[in-house]
């Protein structure tokens, strides 16, 4: 049980440090941890862009090293799939009936050094939904 709460402040830790992130790179946080029936999404952002903003549905893994594979390849076909749901589900509360703004779904991979510190790699459009 220890194991997962130690898990599961590592996931905080790393949503944590790419929210800042994000910030510094002048991205606009809409959500975080948006959860539905279908499931979570780390962060929701704007990512300013000409002409206009693209909403990112962002899952961030992040992990002290690769021996479980990469944070990246944690997101395979089936959580790929539910995150879509999840975006889904956001797009319809958020719209209601409007028009969906641009989107893409990104992956941010964090690694926690033996020193504390965190390496961020953004995997921009990681991967595509049917729907978008």
């Amino acid at each position: 049980m220890a194991e997962a709460k130690g898990g599961k402040k590592l996931g905080t830790q790393g949503e944590t440090v790419v929210r800042a992130h994000l910030e510094l790179l002048g991205w606009r946080i809409v959500a975080m941890n948006f959860r539905c029936a279908a499931g979570e999404m780390d962060i929701i952002a704007e990512e300013p862009a000409l002409p206009e903003p693209t909403l990112v549905f962002l899952e961030v893994k992040t992990r002290r090293g690769t021996r479980h594979g990469t944070p990246r390849e944690a997101v395979d076909a089936r959580k790929q799939k539910r995150l879509a749901a999840v975006a889904q589900t956001f797009l319809g509360e958020r719209n209601a009936g409007g028009a969906e703004p641009a989107c893409r779904f990104d992956i941010a991979e964090v690694f926690v050094g033996p020193d504390g510190l965190s390496r961020i790699t953004l995997h921009r459009a990681a991967f595509i939904s049917s729907w978008l």
